[in-house]
């Protein structure tokens, strides 16, 4: 708690979208399922990789909501498990970047969320990848500016010739000032972007410094500070 006596934000909501939460841990299945249905969400779920691929065969979902260690994953990246169709894919995962999300369920719309999850963050992160994956979303959509480029559909981000091996925060980071090129962005508004809540004690400082390490080595710097407002992405203009 930060003292503040505002109230927090409504969590997202949803609109009866269908997800399938692929979890092996039964308690956490039911968690994220009743979470999902609270906030008005349709959900099945499946214990295994056969069962998604069965799931997957029965109904059309929206997303998959899946845990990265779920039993015989692997099985889907080949023959009758292949799932026909790539639905947006959010992991639960402990994972330290994107290089290793799960490749077995297609190059589609994805996103991850690493473990121990908060729920606050599993719901936001569930309403972008389905605004972004549905009609005008930004699907398989590329961002750049100047030499710095952001592929959604691979989740991949280079700077020139370099690729940047970047975490699910710094991506998501680095997404968000992109798509706000040349606007000052405070650190609330990245941080509800990045994690779906605020968070205090230096966080936004942390990512952002371990982002521009990455985005500006060896370059032009591209992420900026403006003191006391937050951070901006851009050529900074050149002295007159």
């Amino acid at each position: 708690m930060d003292g503040s006596s505002s109230a927090p934000p409504a969590l997202a909501r949803g609109s009866g979208q269908r997800l399938l939460v692929a979890v092996g841990d039964r308690d956490t299945a039911e968690l994220l399922t009743s979470t999902l249905e609270s906030a008005g969400y349709r959900t099945g779920a499946a214990a295994s990789g056969a069962e998604v691929a069965r799931r997957l065969g029965e109904h059309r979902f929206d997303m998959i909501v899946v845990d990265t260690e779920l039993p015989g994953l692997d099985g889907l990246a080949q023959g009758p498990l292949r799932p026909a169709y790539r639905p947006p894919v959010l992991l639960l995962a402990d994972c330290a970047s994107l290089a290793r999300l799960v490749p077995e369920l297609g190059a589609g719309e994805r996103d991850c969320v690493t473990k121990p999850f908060r729920i606050a963050e599993v719901l936001a992160r569930v309403e972008v990848l389905l605004r972004d994956a549905g009609p005008g979303g930004r699907r398989g959509r590329t961002l750049d500016h100047a030499d710095l480029s952001l592929d959604d559909g691979t989740c991949r981000a280079r700077r020139g010739d370099r690729v940047l091996d970047l975490t699910p925060a710094e991506y998501r980071l680095l997404r968000h000032l992109l798509a706000n090129a040349e606007k000052v962005l405070s650190k609330e508004q990245i941080s509800r972007c990045v994690w779906g809540e605020f968070r205090g004690d230096n966080a936004i400082e942390q990512l952002v410094s371990r982002l521009r390490r990455k985005v500006d080595r060896g370059g032009p710097a591209l992420i900026h500070t403006r003191r006391g407002f937050g951070y901006w992405l851009g050529e900074p203009a050149a002295p007159g």
